[in-house]
Order: structure tokens, then C-alpha cells, then sequence
């Protein structure tokens, strides 16, 4: 099968990438970033997939299936261009990959977008949309860029689509949003609450993505792994202090003292848990993860342990 990954200057699109090479598909990758120890038998084509380059891409190549993990999930990041990018970038995607016979894409978005609340659901299923940008308008363009990825479903029946809701992930690239709020040695939490969050070690989210691309799965899916840990034990078992604060407090010290800049909204992520139910995408696929919380905590705490040296 001949894939195009778009997203490559990713770690966790680079392991993809390398995976299914290594299960013998023919693979590309694309990204506005270089990929800079890209190995010989992976071209990558260093664009921008809104510029008519990355059609060319398309146009040239003609890949089989196109995994689409170049959405810009930093809150940090500038809003309008990351919302040009999610949002532009995906509706580009798409319109390529119908353009020049693509069989099957392959959307990675997150769990986070079911939004975290009060009267949010036990656990999360693949019925229920987005409701993310309620409480965090932050969320705004991840959620359009996921709708939109749906919609192709109906909008685009001949083509197979594949919309995954991935949870955190943590491993040895120490990226992602665990991971970058566990990157100070004390770590904010709001007085009282204590959620529960999921994840997947890196290594096992990349065998997800790989096993949705390889089986042409057509649908939404949620994609968990191990059961879900509470903040506080998460903070502890990667070495870390737990900070309780008051909400107002800790509003006014995000991004100072060595607490993660983060916006207004993402305090209700570390409120109430979002907990996804994953049983539908491992009934499909047959994905079983094979790393625990404890060993991905563990593992975790030991890469992350240089920024403390």
C-alpha cells in the first residue's frame, strides 16, 4: 500500500511513518517541518498542505491512503494560524485526496475534544459530538477540523474515512499536552478535584494509527488504551509534587513559577475528567495495547528525569 503521512515533523507521525515501512508499505511524508534524519527508504516533501505544492504531491504520487496528523494541538500556539492551519489544512487534505483517487484517510484528533464539565457523560462514546468549545473556546478550530473530517462520511461516501479520538499520550519524544504539563517539577492542580485522565504510551498509540491504516476501518472511533489514572497519582508516580491551589489562584499563575502556560479554558480539563469508552475500535481492529499506566509512567519518569538534572 502506498501512504502518505502529512504531519511528518511530528515524533508521533514519524513513528507511524516508520512502522508501516517496516510492515513493508511504501511510505511518504509531508510536512511545512523537515524531518531531518528522515531514513533514505521515506521521501518526505517538505510543503505545506494548504499551497497547491502539496496538491502536486497528490497529483504526482497518487497515494492509496493518506494518514493526516498535521493539526497544530499546542494551546499555546497563535490562534489564527493555528486555526488556519487545523481547519485549512484538513478541508485540504480531503479535497486532495478525493481529487486524486485516495481510497482511504486517516484523521487523528483527540479525546480532549468531547470537552471536560460537570454534567459530562461517564464515559464517552463515539455517538456523542464534540462539545469542547463550550467551556474552552480554545478548542474551537480542533473541533471544527474533526466535524469536518466526520462529515466526510456521508459528504464523501466512496471514500473511506477513518476519524480517530486518541487519548494522551506519553513517551519518549516528551511531547504532547500529559506530557507538557508534566514537564515542571511541581505541577498545578485545582484544589479539590483530582480527575481521572487516560493515555497510551507512544509506542502503542502508533500501532493504533498503524492498525486503522492497514485495516481500512470506516468510521469514528475513540482510541484508549490502560485504565484511566487519577491526576494526583500521575504527578506523583512521574516524580512530580502536586500543587493544589485554589481555581482563582491558579488561573492567575499559569505560565509563571515553572506552572505551564496554559489558557483560561483548559482549567476544566484539570476538573472533571473525559474518559472515552475504546471497546469499539478494539472489537474492529483487534488493538490491544501491550504497555500499562505503570510502565508508562515509569518509563516516562525516567526520560523526563534529564529536565530536573
Amino acid at each position: 500500500m502506498k501512504v502518505l503521512v502529512v504531519g511528518t515533523g511530528g515524533p508521533l507521525a514519524q513513528g507511524v511513518a516508520l512502522q508501516l515501512k517496516a510492515r513493508g508499505h511504501e511510505v511518504m511524508g509531508m510536512d511545512r517541518r523537515p524531518w531531518t534524519d528522515a531514513p533514505k527508504g521515506i521521501p518526505t516533501f517538505n510543503v505545506d498542505i494548504r499551497k497547491r505544492a502539496a496538491e502536486d504531491v497528490f497529483r504526482t504520487q497518487l497515494p492509496e491512503c493518506v494518514v493526516h496528523m498535521a493539526t497544530v494541538n499546542a494551546l499555546t500556539a497563535g490562534g489564527e494560524e493555528r486555526a488556519r492551519i487545523n481547519v485549512g489544512g484538513t478541508r485540504a487534505v480531503f479535497e486532495h485526496s478525493v481529487g486524486h483517487g485516495v481510497k482511504h484517510v486517516v484523521f487523528v484528533g483527540r479525546h480532549t475534544y468531547y470537552g471536560a464539565g460537570v454534567d459530562s457523560p461517564l464515559y464517552h462514546t463515539e455517538d456523542e459530538p464534540p462539545h469542547g468549545i463550550g467551556e474552552f473556546p480554545e478548542l474551537a478550530d480542533l473541533v471544527a477540523a474533526d466535524l469536518f473530517a466526520a462529515n466526510a462520511l456521508w459528504r464523501e461516501p466512496r471514500l473511506c474515512t477513518t476519524v480517530l479520538r486518541l487519548v494522551y499520550t506519553l513517551g519518549p519524544s516528551r511531547q504532547g499536552t500529559l506530557a507538557s504539563f508534566l514537564k515542571g517539577r511541581r505541577v498545578p492542580m485545582v484544589l479539590g478535584y483530582d480527575p481521572l485522565f487516560q493515555f497510551l504510551e507512544e509506542g502503542d498509540a502508533v500501532h493504533a494509527i498503524v492498525h486503522a491504516a492497514e485495516q481500512r476501518v470506516k468510521g469514528i472511533f475513540n482510541v484508549a488504551g490502560p485504565s484511566p489514572v487519577p491526576l494526583s497519582s500521575i504527578i506523583r508516580y512521574t516524580d512530580r509534587i502536586p500543587v493544589p491551589l485554589p481555581e482563582p489562584v491558579l488561573v492567575r499563575l499559569f505560565g509563571r513559577f515553572g506552572f505551564p502556560k496554559l489558557p483560561r479554558g483548559a482549567i476544566e480539563h484539570i476538573k472533571y475528567p473525559i474518559v472515552v469508552d475504546g471497546r469499539a475500535f478494539k472489537r474492529v481492529t483487534g488493538f490491544q495495547f501491550q504497555v500499562d499506566e505503570v510502565e508508562t509512567l515509569r518509563r516516562f519518569r525516567e526520560i523526563a528525569s534529564v529536565d530536573f538534572k
